[in-house]
């Protein structure tokens, strides 16, 4: 068997097709599908093919960051409290702990969460392993200002 990461029960990762980078992220075993918070998203179709586009604020005080992606799926989710909506999946590469993959994403509303993203099981599999009683093992999110984290987009 591969070795393979640990992971705390909260790290700091990078979407960067996206343009995202030091999102914190709460690592949650328990969850089959990862999660993102988009304060709005809207839906269009580009050369036949269904698109998202959606907004990410990720900080408060900075300005929001606007993305899209093809839709790869609409699925029915349901959350920690049992409620199903359905929502839209997208696949694009996460970067984490030194290493880049396709992971499949749904877009959510999250703003009574402490983390914009959830990172769930499927992310994970045969990669990363996560020790719950520690935090952030690959680095935290740098501050407004400061150098960028290494092997992070500036």
């Amino acid at each position: 068997m591969a070795t393979r990461i640990m992971l705390g029960w909260r790290e700091c990762v990078d979407l960067p097709v996206l343009g995202l980078a030091g999102l914190r992220a709460k690592v949650d075993s328990g969850a089959r599908s990862s999660s993102l918070h988009v304060d709005a998203q809207w839906r269009f179709v580009e050369a036949g093919t269904p698109w998202v586009g959606f907004r990410v604020s990720q900080r408060a005080g900075m300005p929001g960051i606007e993305a899209a992606a093809p839709v790869l799926d609409e699925r029915e989710v349901t959350d920690s409290g049992g409620h199903r909506t359905v929502r839209a999946f997208l696949r694009t590469t996460l970067r984490l702990a030194g290493v880049e993959r396709e992971i499949d994403i749904n877009l959510t509303d999250r703003h009574g969460m402490l983390f914009p993203m959830l990172l769930g099981r499927s992310a994970m599999v045969r990669q990363f392993t996560v020790d719950p009683a520690r935090s952030f093992l690959h680095g935290r999110a740098p501050v407004a200002g400061a150098a960028p984290r290494p092997g992070t987009a500036p």
